[in-house]
């Protein structure tokens, strides 16, 4: 193994200072009492309190939760449903544009994508809102639960469903007895990413949106051109404590994951 020299630790603090130091500021001023976001003026909560109290961002914050529920939900049971055709179908005649289908949005620029779901949402004439919105997180999240669900079916015990099989479940009793449970850690990890990307994303949210559904980031994106508030400071706050209680939900839901089938494997080992 390699030594964990100065200079790599050095590199790694300066990696993350430069990541998390600006949120770290960010999170220190939500906490000042001064209406002056660069002067601080003492300890504070009031702009919590304040900003609990403003209608504008309540309204969004509403919108923005619907949308990062249903894209979400939604986006796990095709992602998921994707992640299985790919690893259980083996080959079939267009596969590789099925699967560049699937994984375009990662690479995809979020503008195109944005703007092309507003063009195709002219031509067939539905008026901009929620649901927009909802189809349109759904489209760049789904790849994201197909690659979770996926690196947990390429290990996954093709045996077992045999079995199930042999015990004269079908194909759709033996998903939904045996593999379902055993991959649904990693499916939730896939919902819990999927959220937490929807409850983020201003630039397709921007272009899919109607004058009724205005997301909070897009609420917060519009307030900062008249300047920064304190209230902004403080709903920015929570937005990072709910993103990072998602992704470290996620993670630990994997990494349980992953030590249970190995601990299973060991057993089935073993005899």
């Amino acid at each position: 193994m390699r030594r964990f020299s100065w200079f790599n630790a050095t590199s790694l603090t300066f990696g993350f200072a430069f990541l998390y130091l600006p949120m770290l500021i960010l999170i220190i001023y939500s906490f000042n009492e001064s209406r002056l976001v660069t002067v601080w003026a003492g300890f504070s909560t009031q702009w919590y309190g304040e900003l609990f109290q403003n209608d504008a961002f309540l309204d969004a914050a509403w919108v923005t939760i619907k949308v990062a529920f249903w894209s979400s939900t939604l986006a796990t049971i095709l992602g998921t449903m994707a992640a299985y055709i790919m690893v259980r179908a083996g080959r079939f005649r267009g596969r590789g544009l099925f699967s560049g289908m699937i994984y375009a949005p990662l690479v995809m620029p979020e503008v195109i994508t944005g703007l092309s779901l507003l063009l195709f949402f002219i031509a067939i004439d539905v008026n901009r809102g929620i649901l927009t919105i909802v189809l349109a997180h759904t489209t760049f999240a789904m790849c994201y639960v197909s690659v979770v669900v996926t690196s947990r079916l390429v290990t996954f015990d093709k045996s077992l469903e045999e079995a199930a099989f042999d015990l004269g479940c079908t194909p759709f009793d033996a998903f939904r007895s045996v593999t379902l449970p055993i991959i649904m850690p990693a499916v939730v990890s896939g919902w819990l990413l999927a959220f937490t990307l929807s409850l983020d994303d201003l630039v397709i949210a921007t272009f899919t949106s109607g004058p009724s559904s205005t997301t909070l980031p897009i609420k917060i994106f519009s307030a900062v051109r008249l300047g920064v508030t304190p209230e902004i400071n403080a709903l920015s706050t929570i937005m990072i404590l709910i993103v990072t209680v998602g992704v470290i939900t996620a993670s630990l839901i994997s990494r349980g994951a992953t030590i249970k089938a190995k601990a299973d494997e060991r057993k089935a080992e073993q005899g």
